[in-house]
Formats: structure tokens, C-alpha cells, sequence
């Protein structure tokens, strides 16, 4: 069933790109579909199902070299089945989806063959995506890591007359290559400290080869675990858009909108945040580069939520929420925290992909028309698409009853990380993310309010015609909704509850812990004992559970229950003095309800802004425009790497391709052409008797010649 699910999406490929000649484009077309939605049944069926217990299936023999044996296998455990269905759902709606977006397109001409190239683009990304995600060893995953890269960059240039989407899609390719070398020097070094890329054996090692080792790089000795944790992490930058290497992430808007909900939403730009999760028997032993991850991540919420305040592309605005909820995740792992970070996610795939496919769906609506200074007063011309997207804009801003475990997705999930960072210590991750926060509500109210309420603006013809999609557009974005609505109340426990819930969910051993580690004597509860042992099952009913009577309370004398095991026991490690999870359900109210403040006071401004007084909004623009001008142009980061990195590169290729190229090449070149070349044609000439004797001859005595050379000077030992 695995492999089922792994490789339908290639054979979708291969059937929309090459059989739809054959077969015909609808036939193709529909036949990739239901193979990705039967990818994410099989995927669901292997979630719930689950036992907890890890487990690797063999599918081919890969690579034998030396001490490198690699096999092409699947690393079954509660993180691979978590990024199945968040890959194969998203994934399947937005093929379904595409049916009705790219049905009359007009970046092409009639008769144009687009579709299939299309559908067999997004199958073959997702087959990357599920080689990344399934892989259970490094090289697996840096295949998977490069061909979804190869994916986005067919994707996002889609529209290949547009210079701007051929320009966005050698960005993302570049500044993504950045981050991969990053990756691939991790990869060497673990492999050097540990002698294997087998996520198994790495894990088993770590405690005693790359803890408390040194390694040498650039010229200097570092500590193995730091280092090796921030290449990794370097990888995940690129991949998850953080600040530095964020720049492409924005520009991929090029792309049609079913690949900005594909790549941003729920597939390639969480990769990174899996990579740091996968390696959490690594990250435990690095708490330097922990630290610059956290602070990195609380960074990118900050800056991405401050540019999305100013932004009137309503891809755009969805694009920099991405990147900001990405630092997010980060945080949570840096803190330590990593069933956190993978729980927002979750939840994040659901209502971020229905916010892309929301906009998708007003930008069919009003003609191709992205501007949100151009909308207003759309409630009632699209009304199915304008309650997803209020579902959407409820789960990401975080509406919900405050101290309970009532509410949408990103109520639960983000109020998570949020009490993970305070309790976790980082005060500079809390306070930028709750400020994050209310940024965040006011955007997306506002994109809200812009979109579909107010009089309408822009071009009366486009508004009059304004219709609502078709079914193959509005059924993924109902779908969606259900998980924007109920996936943090129903995972709530399995994510974030007490150790023992989390532990089982996610076959992490658990033992019972000791009485002065909480300061009194543990108490018996009767769950202890049968967690201990790494037999975990899925226990729907205790996984899904509440962990308490009020959202986040204290553990208190409840449970005494703390994370066991070795590094590669379970799905994610955590140390013996990770305590963050215990301390994240003791923290104060008022560090519980500060998110929801947060949301209030974004909505509150936000209906001021643009219900109550719409003219405001343009007149601080005018009276802070340095400001305003400095969020428009996103800190100016594109300016700042054009002036460091692009033109002094182009200048010094103009150099090489003049003086270089130009003069010492080509005039070399072209003296061997005229005088040297003539001279040896003629030799050859005559060397050419058309017998193979004579060809055989020269051969043989360029073999004598070349070991005669690696003999003496000491090629060969």
C-alpha cells in the first residue's frame, strides 16, 4: 500500500505528459486526478491506522559503494504518515481544482496544448514531495529535496512568455541551490562523523560520534553538532523561505494560483520544517544552533508580517503570511518543541491552502484581476467563495475561546508555539511572535474587508460580470474548510496534550517520572506503566482526547509522565531536559490569552481602518511614506542583493566574456585554427586508412601511454 501511494502520482506524471497523445487530454488529465486522490486515501488509511511502532520498507537496492550502502526505502513512522496526507490532500484538491482554473486560460492561445504539461507538472511534484518525505536515509531525501525543486521551477515559470515568471523562476531555483549546498555539506559531514546516511544509524550514533566532537571546517575546529545542525538547517532556509533566502517565495506568486497554494500551502515550503523535525535527534545536541534557528523564525514572522501589512497583490498578502507562519514552525523547533511546530503544520496546509484557492477563486471570479484596490463589495457575486474565505481568515488569525480548546485550527496550533517559545525561554521569540500576531489579524481582515465588503472599485465591466467558480473550484475549498475548522480541536491532544498523548501518537517511549522532578510525589495514575514501553498504538480515543478541561492548563498533579527512549526510538526526540511541553501547559493565563488579544487588536484596527473610516488607511501612507515606501518594497532586500550580489557578478562575467572569452580564447582559438590545426589535419589525414587494424593500433598505444604516465607519476596507487 505504501508503494502504491508513493509512486501513483510518477505513473500520473508519465500518462499526462507523454500518454496524453494517446489517450486524449481530459482522459490524462482525469486519470492523474484519481490516482493523486487515491494516493490520499491510501495515505489516510496508513494514518489512522498507524501503531506508532517505526518501520522501514525496502523497495530497491540504490547505491553500494565502499561503506556507502543505500537502498531506496520507506521510513515509516508518525512523521511520515502526518506529511503523507498533508501532501497527498492538498495535492489531490488542487488537481481537482485546476480542472476549472486552467480551463479557459489566457496567458495561452486557442488550440494550445497546456493542460496535461500542466497536471503532469503537479503530479511529478508531488511524487518528489513523497520521496522527500518517505525517505529513510539523507540521499533519498536530497533526491526528493532537488526534484521538487526541479518541479517548482517548471511550475512557477508555468506562463513562460511573461518575463517575470521565467525571472521568478530562476530566483527560486537559484536561491534554493543556495540553501541546498548547505544541505549537501550536512550530508557529508554526518556522513564523515558517522560513517552512514541511514537515518537509523545516524540517530543511534549521535549521542557518541557527533556529540562532544569537533570537526574541522574553513580552517577551524567546531563543534560537530552545532555545526552539522546549522548546515541542515541552512537546506531548510532556502527550501522554507526564512529570512535571507526568503526572496523567491513571494515572486512565486507568477505561477497560476493552484501552484502558489501547491508550493506555499502545504508542500514544498514545509520541507525545511520537516527536515529540522526529522533530525531532532540531532537538533537536542546542538543548542547554539537551536538558538539561531528560534531567532531566525521569530525574525521572518516579524518581517514578513510587517510587508504583508502594505501589500495589495491578494496572492501576495497569502504569499508573505506563508513565510511569517513558517517562522512560526521554526520557533517551535528551536524551542524544542517539535510536535508544536508540526502541528501548526497540520492545521497551516488546511486553511492556507484554502486561502490560496480562495483567492484563486476571486481572481476567476473578477477576470484575472489581482489587485485588491480594484475589488470591494464581492460578498454577494461569490458568496460560497467568500465564506471560505472568512473560514480561512477565522483559523489563521486564531478566533476562539480563550483557556479552552474551542476554536479554528490556527487558534490551537498557533497558540501552541506560541506558549512553547515563552516556556522554552526565548522572550525575544514570544513577544515578536504575539506582535506577529496581531499584524497577521489585521492583514488578513483587512484583505477581508478589501475584497468583500465596501463599494465596489476598479473597472465597472469586470465587477458586473463577476461570477461565482464551478463545482471542481468550490468542492476543494469546502473540503478544506472542514479541516480549517475541526483539525485543531480533534489533534489538539496527539500535538500538544500531556506526554503520554503525544508520546503514543507519536511511538516516542515515555516513563514515569521521578518524584523531585516535579516536586512532589508522582502519583499513580495507571497510564505510567503502559507507555513506558515503546509498543505505542494510535489510540484514537485517547489521542484525540482533551488533554485538560481548559486549552493549555497545567499539567499539575494530573500526570507525571515524561518523554524516554533513545535518539531514533520514535518519530521525534526529545531530550531528558526538554521539559518545554510540561512547561508550555504551566505558563500563565495571560501568556494563554495574549494571542487572542493579539487577533482582537488587529480586528479592532482593521475595521477601523477600512469600515469605519476607510480614508485613513491613504492618509497615514502620505504622512509616513518612508515607512510605508520601506514595507512596500519588503525592507528592499531585492535592491540591497542586486547591489552585493547581481551586478557585481555580472560585471565580473562581463570581465571574463570580453578579456577573457573575447581576447585571450578566442584570439588563441582562432591562431591554433589557422596555423596548428592545418598542420596535424594533414597528418591524421594520412593516418586514416579506413583498415580498423590502424584505429586499433592508436588506441592501444594511447592505453600504453596513458599507464605508462599514471606508473611513473604516481596516479595509480
Amino acid at each position: 500500500m505504501e508503494t502504491i501511494l508513493l509512486f501513483a502520482p510518477l505513473v500520473g506524471a508519465l500518462i499526462c505528459g507523454f500518454g496524453h497523445k494517446y489517450i486524449g487530454e481530459k482522459a490524462a488529465m482525469v486519470t492523474a486526478t484519481g490516482l493523486l486522490f487515491l494516493s490520499a486515501l491510501l495515505s489516510w488509511i496508513v494514518f489512522i491506522s498507524f501503531d506508532g511502532v517505526t518501520r522501514s520498507i525496502e523497495i530497491l537496492t540504490w547505491v553500494q559503494s565502499g561503506s556507502l550502502d543505500t537502498a531506496w526505502g520507506i521510513r515509516l513512522d508518525r512523521l511520515t504518515a502526518l506529511m503523507l496526507i498533508v501532501v497527498t490532500t492538498v495535492s489531490s484538491l488542487v488537481h481537482l481544482y485546476s480542472f476549472g482554473y486552467m480551463d479557459h486560460d489566457p496567458q495561452w492561445k486557442d488550440g494550445e496544448s497546456y493542460k496535461p504539461r500542466f497536471f503532469a507538472y503537479l503530479s511529478f511534484f508531488t511524487f518528489a514531495m513523497l520521496m522527500l518525505v518517505t525517505s529513510d536515509n539523507l540521499l533519498q531525501m536530497f533526491f526528493g529535496w532537488e526534484g521538487v525543486g526541479v518541479a517548482s521551477y517548471l511550475l512557477i515559470g508555468f506562463y513562460y512568455r511573461k518575463p517575470s515568471a521565467n525571472a521568478a523562476a530562476m530566483k527560486a531555483f537559484i536561491v534554493n541551490r543556495v540553501g541546498d549546498f548547505g544541505f549537501a555539506l550536512g550530508i557529508f559531514g554526518l556522513f564523515l562523523m558517522t560513517d552512514s546516511i541511514s537515518f537509523t544509524e545516524i540517530f543511534a550514533d549521535i549521542p557518541t560520534k557527533v556529540s562532544g566532537h569537533s570537526i574541522s571546517f574553513l580552517w577551524a575546529d567546531w563543534d560537530a553538532a552545532n555545526l552539522l545542525a546549522m548546515l541542515l538547517f541552512i537546506g531548510a532556509m532556502g527550501k522554507s523561505a526564512q529570512l535571507i533566502l526568503h526572496t523567491w517565495l513571494p515572486d512565486a506568486m507568477e505561477g497560476p494560483t493552484p501552484v502558489s497554494a501547491l508550493i506555499h500551502a502545504a508542500t514544498m515550503v514545509t520541507a525545511g520544517v520537516f527536515l529540522v523535525c526529522r533530525m531532532s535527534p540531532l537538533m537536542e545536541f546542538a543548542p547554539q544552533a537551536t538558538l539561531f534557528i528560534t531567532v531566525l523564525g521569530a525574525t521572518t514572522a516579524f518581517f514578513a508580517a510587517t510587508v504583508g501589512l502594505v501589500q495589495t497583490d491578494i496572492k501576495r498578502v497569502i504569499a508573505y503570511s506563508t513565510c511569517s507562519q513558517l517562522g512560526y514552525m521554526f520557533v517551535a523547533a528551536g524551542v524544542g518543541m517539535y510536535s508544536a511546530a508540526m502541528f501548526h503544520l497540520f492545521t497551516h496546509a488546511f486553511f492556507k491552502a484554502m486561502l490560496f484557492l480562495g483567492a484563486g477563486s476571486v481572481i476567476h471570479a473578477m477576470h484575472h484581476e489581482q489587485d485588491m484596490m480594484n475589488y470591494g463589495g464581492l460578498r454577494k457575486k461569490i458568496p460560497y467563495t467568500y465564506w471560505a474565505m472568512m473560514i480561512g481568515t477565522l483559523a489563521i488569525t486564531g478566533v476562539g475561546i480563550p483557556l479552552t480548546q474551542i476554536g479554528f485550527a490556527g487558534f490551537l496550533s498557533k497558540d501552541a508555539i506560541i506558549e512553547s517559545a515563552f516556556a522554552g525561554g526565548s522572550n525575544y521569540g514570544f513577544w515578536l511572535l504575539v506582535i506577529a500576531a496581531f499584524m497577521t489579524s489585521f492583514y488578513s481582515w483587512r484583505l477581508m474587508f478589501l475584497t468583500f465588503f465596501g463599494k465596489p472599485r476598479g473597472d465597472k465591466h469586470t465587477h458586473d460580470h463577476a461570477h461565482e467558480s464551478p463545482l471542481t473550484m468550490l468542492i476543494p475549498l469546502g473540503v478544506l474548510a472542514l479541516g480549517a475548522v475541526f483539525s485543531g480541536m480533534i489533534w489538539y491532544g496527539s500535538f500538544f496534550g500531556h506526554a503520554d498523548q503525544v508520546g503514543k501518537f507519536y511511538g516516542i517511549p515515555v516513563a514515569e517520572a521521578a518524584a523531585d522532578a516535579h516536586g512532589a510525589a508522582a502519583d499513580d495514575h495507571g497510564e505510567a506503566d503502559s507507555h513506558a514501553a515503546t509498543d505505542t498504538g494510535h489510540g484514537e480515543a485517547d489521542s484525540h482526547a482533551a488533554a485538560d478541561t481548559s486549552h493549555g492548563a497545567a499539567a499539575g498533579g494530573e500526570h507525571h509522565v515524561v518523554f524516554a527512549g533513545q535518539p531514533g526510538e520514535g518519530a521525534l526526540y526529545f531530550a531528558p531536559d526538554n521539559h518545554v511541553l510540561e512547561e508550555a501547559h504551566a505558563t500563565p493565563k495571560w501568556v494563554k490569552v495574549s494571542p487572542f488579544i493579539a487577533m482582537s487588536l488587529g480586528l479592532v484596527l482593521a475595521v477601523w481602518f477600512y469600515i469605519v473610516n476607510p480614508s485613513l488607511p491613504g492618509r497615514l501612507a502620505s504622512n509616513f511614506q518612508p515607512l510605508y515606501l520601506f514595507l512596500k518594497n519588503k525592507w528592499y532586500f531585492d535592491e540591497l542583493y542586486d547591489a552585493i550580489f547581481v551586478k557585481p557578478a555580472l560585471a565580473i562575467g562581463r570581465f571574463f566574456w570580453k578579456r577573457g572569452d573575447g581576447n585571450a580564447i578566442d584570439g588563441f582559438l582562432n591562431g591554433v585554427a589557422m596555423g596548428v590545426i592545418p598542420f596535424f589535419t594533414k597528418l591524421a589525414g594520412r593516418a586514416q586508412s579506413g583498415f580498423i587494424f590502424t584505429y586499433a593500433f592508436w588506441m592501444v598505444l594511447g592505453i600504453a601511454a596513458l599507464i605508462t604516465w599514471m606508473s611513473i607519476g604516481g596516479g595509480a596507487h
